[in-house]
């Protein structure tokens, strides 16, 4: 369970819409707050609220579920082995016999790009970015993971020849403690953007930001290691994040080796399916959070189709993807939910659908997925609702003829 702190607002916006605008000037602690009324989206007259003003957020550093590391805590939940002690966490569920874990797409701080200048503008905050009730469901999972396709940190130099790079200030971690991220995936191809220094940077900044990242690493050993998460009822959650893109003997961004630092590459998959044997061997559920696919479109490639059968046949209990920049299929591949690609959440200025999807592992054995439909529009990202979420729901259950969807987006194989 997530716990979250009212943080002091520095900085407050006039705004007006079809009512008379309220100006309230408030002293508090020295400090001059100007409020605002809440923005909405007119797409529908249930249209989802973005985060204004008024709402308490987290206290960056203090908005994530209490993940402790080490074998002190964690192994009071669940078997520690040997080699897993820096990878383990303990953390508190709403149901002790099931664990729920929130999935989304690529974001982006960069402030050289539309949607980072848009973070910068509110002050590295979600206020006036994410709306109200898809933000909600982010902070109340027990944990919640996205896919980080950037570096965090002022050093380095882009990488010649590469169309794109990205880099994000280091401060903007405090966003991911405002969403309610508990771990993010390097495993990308741009977290190596600005070079071996910056890819160590973000360690630092994710560090220090109470965030756990997976995917990349100073060696491949931590770069390719299950980052464990155990529940006091002795519960078990592996989660191995990998990336399968840029498909080259000699990629931009570099795969960690024994001695160098890198992202974990999974073109050749021998490594990726040696990790979830192992961890299923640990009586873990396993999660693969993989960069794959091809950009811009909703058929899946073979490499995915084939790289599925063989990470759920090591034994995965989920497979979540990303990279095309747009919703997939979500489908069964041996009796394996896949969700081929989460598509972007927070990246560009464009308007895109896009979607949080919860997995619920149970004591059981059972996972369930929730599909829930988002909208990414002008720097903004919210729920979807009204009939712009019954178009986005049946464009997923038209795209991916192997599930059924009922109307509040639980998933079942058919």
């Amino acid at each position: 369970m997530k716990q979250h702190f009212a943080k002091n607002t520095k900085t407050l916006r006039n705004a007006s819409f079809a009512f008379a605008a309220t100006f309230l000037i408030v002293v508090f602690s020295g400090i001059f707050v100007i409020g605002i009324v809440a923005l909405f989206d007119g797409s529908s007259s249930d249209s989802e609220s973005l985060l204004s003003v008024w709402d308490v957020i987290p206290e960056a550093g203090q908005a994530k579920n209490a993940a402790i590391v080490g074998d002190e805590n964690a192994g009071n939940a669940a078997e520690v082995y040997e080699g897993d002690e820096a990878y383990s966490y303990s953390i508190k569920t709403k149901d002790k016999d099931a664990v729920t874990i929130g999935f989304a797409g690529d974001i982006l701080f960069d402030d050289n790009y539309a949607v980072g200048e848009a973070f910068k503008k509110h002050g590295d905050s979600v206020r006036g970015i994410f709306g109200k009730k898809l933000l909600s469901e982010m902070r109340n999972v027990d944990l919640m993971l996205v896919n980080n396709e950037f570096p965090y940190s002022y050093g380095g130099e882009p990488l010649q020849g590469k169309t794109y790079t990205f880099r994000a200030r280091p401060e903007t971690t405090k966003v991911l403690n405002e969403m309610g991220v508990d771990m993010v995936s390097l495993a990308n191809n741009h977290a190596y953007d600005y070079g071996e220094q910056a890819l160590l940077d973000s360690f630092t900044a994710l560090h220090d930001a109470g965030v756990i990242y997976g995917g990349a690493g100073k060696n491949i050993d931590e770069a390719s290691h299950p980052i464990y998460y155990l529940t006091e009822n002795g519960m078990k959650i592996a989660i191995i994040c990998a990336t399968q893109i840029e498909r080259l003997s000699n990629p931009d961004t570099k795969g960690a080796t024994e001695e160098t630092p890198g992202v974990f590459r999974c073109l050749d998959d021998s490594l990726l399916l040696d990790r979830i044997r192992e961890a299923r061997e640990k009586n873990a559920f396993v999660v693969v959070f993989i960069h794959w696919g091809t950009e811009s479109t909703t058929e899946i490639d073979y490499l995915q189709r084939d790289q599925a059968i063989e990470i759920a046949d090591a034994g995965a209990n989920l497979i979540i993807g990303s990279h095309p920049h747009i919703l997939q299929p979500i489908d069964y591949v041996n009796g394996v939910p896949v969700v081929y690609s989460l598509g972007n959440y927070i990246f560009t200025s464009k308007t895109q659908d896009t979607c949080m999807v919860k997995a619920t592992f149970h004591n059981d054995g059972n996972v369930n997925l929730q599909f829930i439909p988002g909208i990414q529009q002008g720097c903004t990202v919210f729920a979807a609702s009204g009939e712009e979420k019954r178009r986005i729901m049946d464009s997923m259950c038209s795209m991916s003829p192997g599930i059924n969807m009922d109307a509040k987006g639980n998933i079942s194989p058919k």
